[in-house]
């Protein structure tokens, strides 16, 4: 296994970190890696359409496409084939590079287009209405941030480390590989990311959900 392709699944592994979202179904050195991620995107109506999405990385990926299935209680045979053929063309623009949670950040933000088309049949709010969302929690909160570069280390952690204090934050600072990842937990009205902070880096929000677990930084 190439060693980016480890530090995708180490860097997966921790974005999808909550109860049953992310699981490594196979491993092997000739067919490579198979994984099932559990997530939820907008549909049509504004209600949360739980999504199962298992991915097959070839020893050849990511030069070559993955594999992917994709099932939702929520969808017909017919929607989760036209996610899964969308996907796929999405995945054919990010070849040569790590895509998963590319491919996963898009459904997410793409759901409710693909099922607006004639061929998926249309509304699916008889089956996923959003009376059946559940209710948001304004507790403790995780959210799990990427950053792009980080150019002056120690000022750089010492900024994070006073902005984590000021919004009275707890957390912890990560790097995997080349990818540079913050995980923050406090209450959910005080994690912000400051001007100061997006003048630096691009800061992009992976996850956000309860945790009852703490993280020290």
């Amino acid at each position: 296994m190439a060693e980016r392709v480890r530090e995708e699944l180490s860097a997966l592994a921790a974005i999808f970190c909550g109860p049953g979202e992310w699981e490594v179904l196979s491993r092997s050195e000739t067919d490579g890696t198979v994984f099932r991620i559990l997530t939820k995107a907008e549909g049509r109506l504004d209600a949360d359409i739980p999504l199962q999405l298992v991915f097959h990385l070839p020893v050849d990926y990511p030069s070559c496409l993955p594999g992917i299935v994709v099932n939702s209680d929520c969808l017909t045979r017919a929607q989760c084939a036209a996610v899964k053929e969308t996907l796929l063309k999405q995945a054919e623009t990010l070849l040569s590079e790590p895509m998963v949670h590319e491919l996963v950040l898009w459904i997410q933000q793409n759901l409710r287009h693909i099922l607006r088309r004639p061929e998926t049949g249309g509304d699916i709010s008889a089956t996923c209405p959003p009376a059946a969302r559940p209710a948001v929690d304004d507790g403790w909160w995780i959210t799990l941030l990427h950053l792009d570069h980080m150019r002056a280390k120690t000022k750089y952690v010492r900024t994070v480390e006073k902005w984590a204090s000021d919004l009275r934050l707890t957390g912890r600072l990560m790097f995997l590989g080349k990818i540079i990842l913050i995980l923050l937990q406090g209450d959910r009205n005080n994690i912000k990311v400051p001007k100061s902070l997006m003048l630096n880096v691009h800061l992009a929000i992976f996850l956000l959900k309860r945790c009852v677990s703490k993280c020290v930084l």
